[in-house]
């Protein structure tokens, strides 16, 4: 009697780059690991310095290396991924969280070993990383956002001196670093303090009355805090100068990454931005996208701004919207076990573009636009960290259809909304009451 033999398959993982190298980055040193075969030493260290990234290029070269893995360590890949892109390699940022699941490769040796070994076997996937002009359009913008940090740091400062002092303008004035706010501190600075001397500096548009004003500048002058208080002040004219210079480099790097000529169609009148740069920041993203990204309501130019230099202009690197909304963090997370769905939760994402699109969400709770209608809509459906980050989302995919596409955003209002909602409504009524045998009959015809 012949016996049936069962006919296994093994599964094999295949060798997709069997020319890898993995990198351990540290702060002081690199640890290096190559095929086993291609050296009598395929695990090297070598130090930070340039002369030895060099060296370890030469090696990798003379190794017959093409693709190197390496972690996103801190800052500290920068220069050495910067020399081997430049060399010619093809260089894969990993995320770390992805490579130490293996329990006991603690060391740094192992760990490139491990490293090299995952890349040969093609399981590890790099990390999303824009042109090169568009970087230094990245690191521009975020030098800026850091200087805008420090400006709002001093700014409480010289509240903090007021108060101290019991000086009040705070509660008359909007903005102590306006334009009466800055008249007012530097005459102060400057020696003055009659309280209706300083009272007659106020803007026209400024509300409170100078009796007003003046009563809230009477206060205990201490030499202490009036010496805080011109060290905030200067801080703060410090950090506007360096705002200066940040806001031309950004504008001389922008005119390098046009794409199209001409001016951004006019749309709905939008005051300026607080914060904004005072060169025409619009004009200069519309020539470099080719569509005016602040006609989608609740972007503004600083938005605009932070999501094209975190991403740039070409989305050909995300496959669809969904890929460029996931990158963002602003998808719902997909744990599923034996067919049940575990969590929904959005993974933690310190992606600087995903960000600036929730600020810009959360300002739409006023807006009567389509978008407007919908952030209410999700508000009324769930609580308002996810609504803002559905709103989010939704901002993200038009982004991608803009700049994909070509096409400008026409926004139809929250009526058109609020209309299309009602009809997928009766539509889901009709359907259910179909169901069950019944039909839906509008409220005039009954009789």
């Amino acid at each position: 009697m012949a016996t049936r033999k069962r006919a296994t398959t093994e599964a094999a993982i295949s060798l997709t780059h069997p020319n890898a190298a993995g990198i351990d980055i540290g702060s002081a040193s690199h640890f290096v690991a190559v095929p086993p075969d291609r050296d009598d030493e395929p695990v090297r260290e070598f130090h930070s310095f340039t002369a030895d990234l060099h060296r370890l290029a030469d090696w990798l070269d003379a190794c017959g290396v093409d693709t190197v893995a390496m972690e996103s360590t801190g800052v500290y890949w920068i220069a050495l991924y910067e020399l081997l892109e430049s060399r010619g390699f093809t260089v894969l940022l990993v995320n770390a969280r992805h490579v130490k699941n293996v329990s006991g490769r603690k060391s740094d040796v192992l760990d490139c070993q491990w490293l090299q070994q995952l890349m040969s076997y093609g399981l590890l996937h790099g990390a999303f990383r824009p042109a090169e002009q568009v970087c230094v359009l990245r690191a521009l913008t975020r030098q800026r956002a850091m200087i805008l940090r420090s400006q709002g740091r001093f700014v409480q400062h010289m509240q903090k001196a007021l108060t101290q002092m019991n000086i009040q303008l705070a509660n008359v004035i909007s903005d102590v670093v306006g334009e009466t706010g800055q008249r007012i501190l530097r005459a102060i600075v400057t020696g003055e303090r009659d309280g209706m001397a300083l009272a007659r500096l106020k803007n026209s548009r400024i509300h409170a009355s100078e009796d007003e004003i003046a009563k809230s500048l009477q206060g205990n002058w201490r030499d202490e805090h009036l010496f805080a208080l011109k060290q905030a002040l200067d801080a703060f004219d410090f950090c506007g100068r360096q705002l200066a210079e940040c806001d031309a480099q950004i504008e001389a790097q922008l005119q390098t990454l046009q794409s199209c000529e001409g001016e951004p169609p006019k749309g709905k009148k939008r005051g300026r931005a607080r914060n904004a740069p005072r060169f025409d920041l619009r004009t200069q993203l519309y020539q470099m996208c080719g569509v005016d990204l602040t006609r989608i309501d609740g972007i503004d130019v600083t938005t605009a701004l932070v999501v094209v230099s975190e991403v740039g202009a070409d989305m050909g690197r995300f496959a669809s919207d969904k890929h460029f909304a996931s990158w963002l963090g602003l998808c719902p997370g997909t744990k599923i076990t034996g067919g049940k769905v575990m969590s929904g939760k959005t993974r933690r994402c310190a992606n600087r573009a995903a960000q600036a699109l929730r600020l810009a969400a959360a300002a739409l709770r006023s807006s009567k636009s389509a978008l407007g209608a919908y952030y209410r809509r999700m508000c009324a459906r769930m609580d308002r960290p996810k609504a803002v980050t559905a709103a989010a989302h939704k901002l993200a995919r038009l982004i991608y259809a803009m700049l994909t596409k070509g096409e400008e955003y026409t926004d139809r209002g929250q009526d058109y909304f609020e209309e299309r909602y009602r009809q997928r409504v009766l539509h889901n009524l009709t359907q259910r009451a179909k169901a069950m045998g019944m039909q839906l009959v509008p409220c005039e015809s009954v009789v």
